[in-house]
């Protein structure tokens, strides 16, 4: 089960909002939902969990870049909603890389006839970390700084709980019963 919610720091303190993420295919839509949300240009926080598995934060301050924080970047990439979070950049992919021609895979696994077993065969990505270049690394990425400022520092939010971030992190920054309205 996901749930997502948009938080618009106001004068008033803390607003949230449910948010459907069902038309969302990007992170520029997403971004742009967020900026919808605060006409003020004011700090928006999109909070985006999938129950015990995964948790997303992403930071819109203004017309600024979205900042990015993924608890668990294998589990999210399992996601249609994780993966508009995790962008080339976040992965510390190239993004102007192309992308592999099909045509061109060899998709049995061997190459002019030779067996997959063959420790000639392993790609050069693949011989330094162990791991295809293209894996998605278990565990955090993004900005492990992103709430510093509001009250939740890198140790805390890397301890944080799938299960219970959301709830841990709206109540760090005093907004725990504006989330738990729209839960």
């Amino acid at each position: 089960m996901y749930f997502a919610a948009l938080l618009a720091r106001t004068e008033d303190g803390w607003e949230a909002s449910d948010t459907e993420l069902d038309d969302v295919e990007t992170l520029s839509d997403l971004a742009e939902l967020a900026r919808e949300a605060s006409p003020e240009d004011d700090t928006v926080l999109v909070l985006i969990e999938q129950e015990d598995a995964w948790f997303g934060v992403v930071r819109i301050d203004g017309e600024d870049d979205p900042r990015i924080y993924v608890s668990d970047a294998a589990a999210a990439s399992r996601s249609s909603y994780g993966e508009i979070l995790l962008t080339a950049e976040l992965l510390g992919r190239d993004p102007d890389a192309d992308e592999p021609d099909l045509d061109a895979l060899d998709l049995d696994g061997t190459e002019d006839g030779e067996s997959d077993d063959d420790p000639d065969t392993a790609s050069d990505d693949e011989e330094e970390t162990g791991a295809p270049a293209d894996a998605v690394p278990h565990g955090p990425v993004g900005d492990p700084v992103i709430l510093d400022d509001l009250g939740v520092g890198e140790k805390e939010l890397r301890a944080l709980d799938a299960d219970d971030a959301l709830s841990a992190i709206a109540e760090a920054l005093g907004a725990s019963e504006v989330l738990e309205t729209v839960r």
